[in-house]
């Protein structure tokens, strides 16, 4: 007999999720491999630029199988890309809303200690969880929203690291980093729930919505290329240092984002959330037996926090991977953002 269709539901959220971690995880341990044994860097924009190229095609393709046909595909991306400016308009949000994000959170790095900066960037979680509620009309359980705060813990202890000391004095403005670090975080929350939104809020494919997502990203990246390293990129080449590493980490990373917008489509952004922080430390581990990290204090007890946070976050719950129907009037803000 076949399982229930909640059951198969359950089990392919669950297969998207281990996978999206493992991709996820892969990618953090061939990146770190790269980047600390090729002799010649490659430039990262290019790299992000080309991913956004991969994920462009790839989306295409699997459009392709689900159409079943050369000529439903034209009429589909005719119809969905070329014909309706207005939706293409609508997902470059995303894309450049994570531009400003990256930019901003380089802005933080560079006048805030690492240290601060590591605990404040993870509000990132939390503000997802707050623009989850106040975007899509849905509610988190006092558990829940203790579980997002244990795992933003959790996270900052992993990739905490201790402060080194540098003869270089480096002029910093700590207002400046802190509005920064600020509006990055409500980038982060905004532009995955908006993302998820737009998903959710139509039978539009995923697919479809992945390549309009992608054109836009495309143009994005380039102009992204062009302001941070295009005179170094004109001088060496658009594929200087690439090597066949770099290729299978940019291949991971478009993978990667393929699962991260199938886990947002079937799921929401704060498993999405728990699954990066779940690589985070499964790519910690596998650096310790790759390349001989030390496992410090700091990282078990956050491993520990992560883990204990997946699980009372799993615990049974009301369903709140559907956008759920505005609510009347009379409810107050207080019980929307705190449901028992």
């Amino acid at each position: 007999m076949a399982p229930p269709r909640e059951n198969v539901s359950l089990l392919f959220k669950l297969y998207c999720l281990t996978v999206m971690t493992l991709v996820a995880a892969t990618y953090t341990v061939a990146l770190r491999y790269t980047r600390t044994t090729e002799t010649e860097l490659y430039f990262a924009t290019t790299a992000v630029c080309i991913t956004e190229v991969i994920k462009l095609f790839l989306s295409v393709g699997i459009l392709a199988k689900e159409t079943g046909s050369l000529g439903r595909l034209m009429t589909s991306l005719r119809e969905n890309v070329v014909g309706s400016p207005k939706e293409l308009l609508k997902l470059s949000v995303p894309s450049v809303v994570y531009a400003v994000q990256n930019n901003m959170a380089f802005l933080a790095l560079s006048n805030l200690d690492a240290a601060v900066y590591q605990v404040t960037y993870q509000l990132k979680i939390p503000c997802t969880a707050l623009c989850t509620v106040l975007m899509l009309n849905r509610s988190l359980s006092k558990l829940q929203w203790f579980s997002v705060f244990m795992l933003c813990g959790g996270v900052t202890l992993v990739q905490w690291k201790p402060a080194q000391a540098t003869k270089v004095q480096v002029e910093q403005n700590p207002m400046l980093g802190f509005g920064a670090i600020a509006i990055a975080v409500l980038c982060s929350g905004f532009a995955g729930v908006y993302f998820e939104k737009v998903l959710k809020s139509s039978d539009t494919s995923l697919w479809v919505r992945n390549i309009q997502m992608y054109l836009s990203g495309i143009l994005v990246t380039l102009i992204g290329v062009y302001m941070s390293e295009g005179a170094q990129v004109l001088e060496k080449g658009f594929f200087y240092g690439y090597t066949y590493y770099v290729g299978f980490v940019i291949f991971l990373a478009s993978v990667g984002g393929l699962y991260t917008s199938v886990v947002v489509k079937y799921t929401d952004n704060i498993m999405k959330g728990f699954s990066a922080a779940a690589a985070i430390v499964l790519s910690t581990v596998a650096s310790v037996m790759l390349f001989g990290l030390q496992i410090t204090v700091s990282f078990s007890l956050g491993a520990l926090l992560v883990c204990i946070s997946i699980y009372l976050y799993g615990l049974p719950r009301q369903d709140t991977t559907k956008i759920q129907p505005p609510s009347s009037e009379t409810e107050s803000l207080k019980e929307k953002l705190i449901s028992v």
